[in-house]
């Protein structure tokens, strides 16, 4: 409810009176059936949270700023997704038997294309298209091996001002021409790449090996030196998809205690690293995640689509490590927050030990924004609408599609309105995505699907 009454431009303030949905320090959601959120230009330009509340409280104070009214809308803090392929934005949908056989017939196939610089930044922009249409303010992303994909998508990302983290692709063995790099250039592409974006407005860099099968020792070294030499900057891998990849990692490495293990010995776990999936866990290995600081990036969607199990909720909770959701395009199978949050539901029922038990709609959608955010080491940054927090929110029409409105009006607490848009959301439930601009402007609202108020 707290403002910043003292250290914005007043000039430079924007106000909106909806229903607001914001989340406490205890993962609680917090809802104001009217509420206020006013924007203001920090001192660097960027557009932040001066203050949020219920109306009649705060209205009083902000008097004198033209507000706007959104009745019947809420604003929402704008979506986190921890892990997405830009590259694999043609993969989504390609039947498959499994994960080797979807990377082998598909997904390298696609990204051997980004060699060709028009190729990455048409398909840069429209990934960015996607995001922003389904409500993704914030994105940890895989680009190729290719340095040109990474350019295209920072660029892209940069003229639009989404936070945005990715990396080139480390893959120098086990992976077909046209996307196997070569270890010692690859290395020194990553450092270049990390001194010419990470940092950069709105942009963070992640050393990205593939995973543990398409590096070398060399590479996975050299990627745990560049970690050392730059510890504010994201890793990025997979681990513990698959049971025919653990194998494979195993006769890999068969002194590695786990397939987890193998990213530790190269020192490739440590805050701001993210794993995706972290399916196949014991016990120890989500003790290892605890100790080193390390997150899983859940990926339901691209988890029941491929076979590959159900994480472990209940085993992450018990051990205590942090996580949070991810749509995983290509192997996931959407772009929209609602169906990676329906497929967690599903999921997280069967990967707790306790019949029965099952996700909140409150923890499904926390951990979609300010938990992801937290994962991520953005905690205060993104993810909510907390004083502070960067300006980055969706404003959602709970009325978007006949049965979504007729469900949402008799919805009889904040679970069940929650629950409903979950079940029944999709990008037609996105009414406008607002997105933090890094200048003493306004944010920029993208219009996505309005309807009048």
């Amino acid at each position: 409810m707290a403002g910043l009454m003292n250290c914005a431009n007043l000039d430079a303030m924007k106000a909106y009176r909806a229903a607001i949905l914001r989340f406490a320090d205890n993962q609680a959601a917090v809802y104001e059936e009217d509420g206020l959120l006013v924007v203001a230009a920090d001192a660097e330009g960027r557009q932040r949270v001066h203050a949020v509340g219920a109306w009649r409280e705060l209205a009083p104070d902000y008097a004198h700023l033209s507000v706007e009214h959104l009745p019947g809308r809420i604003l929402a803090p704008g979506f986190v997704d921890m892990h997405v392929h830009y590259p694999q934005l043609d993969v989504i949908g390609s039947p498959a038997e499994g994960l080797l056989p979807w990377l082998e017939n598909y997904t390298f196939p696609q990204e051997s294309r980004f060699l060709d610089a028009l190729h990455a930044e048409e398909v840069a922009q429209f990934f960015i298209d996607e995001l922003l249409r389904n409500g993704v303010t914030t994105a940890l992303t895989f680009a190729t091996s290719h340095p040109t994909s990474v350019n295209a998508l920072f660029t892209e990302a940069a003229k639009r001002q989404v936070r945005l983290i990715t990396g080139k692709c480390l893959m120098d063995r086990n992976a077909p021409d046209g996307v196997r790099d070569e270890t010692e250039q690859s290395l020194i592409d990553t450092e270049a790449l990390i001194r010419r974006w990470h940092g950069q407005g709105r942009l963070g860099y992640a050393i990205t090996p593939r995973f543990a099968p398409s590096c070398s020792d060399a590479q996975m070294r050299g990627a745990g030196e560049l970690a050392a030499r730059y510890p504010d900057v994201w890793v990025q891998s997979h681990v513990a998809e698959n049971r025919e990849e653990i194998a494979w990692v195993s006769s890999l490495y068969p002194a590695a205690r786990s397939y987890l293990a193998v990213y530790e010995q190269f020192g490739l776990l440590r805050p701001r690293s993210v794993y995706a999936h972290c399916i196949h866990f014991d016990d120890a290995d989500r003790a290892l995640m605890r100790r080193s600081g390390a997150a899983a990036a859940i990926s339901p969607t691209s988890n029941l689509f491929l076979g590959s199990g159900f994480f472990d909720y209940e085993g992450a909770d018990r051990i205590g490590y942090a996580y949070g959701l991810a749509s995983d395009v290509g192997g996931g199978t959407s772009f929209s927050p609602f169906h990676t949050m329906l497929a967690a539901y599903y999921v997280g029922r069967e990967g707790r030990s306790k019949p029965g038990l099952s996700l909140k709609p409150q923890q499904l959608w926390w951990q979609h924004t300010a938990g992801a955010a937290a994962a991520l080491g953005l905690k205060g940054l993104v993810g909510n609408l907390a004083p502070g927090c960067e300006a980055d929110f969706v404003v959602l029409n709970p009325a978007a599609t006949p049965l979504l409105a007729r469900k949402t009006a008799q919805a009889g607490s904040l679970d069940e309105l929650l629950f409903a848009m979950i079940v029944l959301g999709d990008d037609r439930l996105i009414e406008r995505t607002v997105v933090s601009q890094a200048q003493a402007a306004l944010p920029t609202m993208v219009r996505i699907n309005d309807s009048p108020t």
